[in-house]
């Protein structure tokens, strides 16, 4: 019997992988039915009910600072006590805004951009699928160490790093066949969403070609994640181990280093935070900005410090922490009892 399609099966029929992953599926299903129902498709009538509106803030604006200068113009002739600083010395400079600058667009109702905002929407993705993979990971071998499973596999099939890997490339396998799947029903599902709500006009190759290649990084980021909680938890040998790690690295390490770094004045203190990585490698690039530098430009305008964390930073990172803890996995796999 093939130990590789003997895990397959095993993964799929354990109940703790069914209910992430259907818990993942409900939360994104969630995201989806919320901007749905937030946005709505822009048509005559809602560009008529806008322009209506940006005419009504403009009368109204114009009533106000009609009625501001009257109250201006009495204060000054008749000498009546105001509040210092109520207005200005010339009454004259009280006036509406130009019509024009009241534009119509800002009173439009929310719509769905496939273009503009379904890139935006990857992030969430690649975040749920990450998570589920760590847990399921972690779970998946751990399980196996606390119930005495693994001890009674090595039995019959005592090379260790063989049954280890094994392990792990079918939880890999597992997890590429959800995170392409659900990829792929996200796809479509907001563009039914931007069919119905919204706009997908101005899709064009390159705009398919980028989703794709942050969809593809999102899968890549959900495998990693997975793959460090299967280390994580093979390292402590109970999921524990794997669950308690996380908690310490997002809570201790990222939380605690971010507020003694804000305390401490330390610049671009995100460099030193995870999620700054994970977003630079779903979206290609994060800019961070130090305000107490100012940059001044010949006009005599204040630029902030900047500095780009890039995905080939995020991937670097992300390499060597696998490389790292897997690696661990095995070592200890390999030298230590199995009792």
């Amino acid at each position: 019997m093939s130990l590789y399609r003997t895990e397959l099966r095993r993964l799929a029929k354990r109940r703790f992988t069914r209910w992430m992953t259907v818990l993942g599926l409900l939360v994104l299903a969630a995201v989806v039915v919320g901007v749905f129902f937030t946005n709505e498709k822009i048509d005559a009538t809602a560009r008529a009910k806008a322009e209506a509106a940006a005419e009504q803030q403009y009368q109204e604006q114009t009533r106000w600072a009609q009625q501001e200068r009257a109250a201006c113009e009495a204060a000054k002739s008749g000498g009546t006590t105001v509040d210092p600083g109520r207005f200005p010395d010339d009454c004259s400079v009280i006036s509406a805004p130009p019509r024009e600058s009241i534009q119509a667009e800002w009173f439009l109702p929310s719509t769905f951009n496939f273009r503009e905002s379904f890139g935006f929407t990857l992030l969430p993705l690649a975040a749920i699928l990450a998570l589920v993979g760590f847990v399921v990971g972690a779970s998946f071998v751990g399980a196996e160490w606390s119930t005495g499973g693994m001890m009674n596999l090595l039995l019959w099939r005592p090379k260790r790093l063989t049954v280890l890997l094994t392990k792990l490339a079918a939880l890999l396998t597992g997890l590429l066949a959800l995170a392409v799947t659900t990829t792929a029903l996200w796809f479509g599902s907001f563009w039914i969403v931007a069919t119905l709500r919204g706009t997908t006009e101005k899709m064009t190759s390159g705009a398919w070609q980028s989703f794709a290649l942050t969809g593809l990084r999102g899968v890549v980021l959900a495998l990693v994640g997975a793959a460090v909680g299967f280390a994580l938890a093979s390292l402590g040998r109970h999921t524990a181990m794997a669950l308690g790690g996380a908690i310490g690295v997002m809570v201790v390490g990222q939380f605690g280093v971010g507020i003694l770094l804000a305390l401490a004045g330390a610049r671009f203190a995100e460099v030193w935070l995870l999620p700054t990585y994970v977003a630079a490698w779903m979206q290609k690039k994060v800019t961070l900005e130090n305000w107490e530098a100012c940059q001044s430009t010949f006009s005599g305008e204040c630029k902030p410090e900047t500095l780009d964390i890039t995905w080939q930073h995020s991937s670097l990172l992300l390499g060597v922490s696998l490389v790292l803890i897997l690696g661990a996995a095995l070592w200890t796999m390999r030298r230590r009892d199995i009792s």
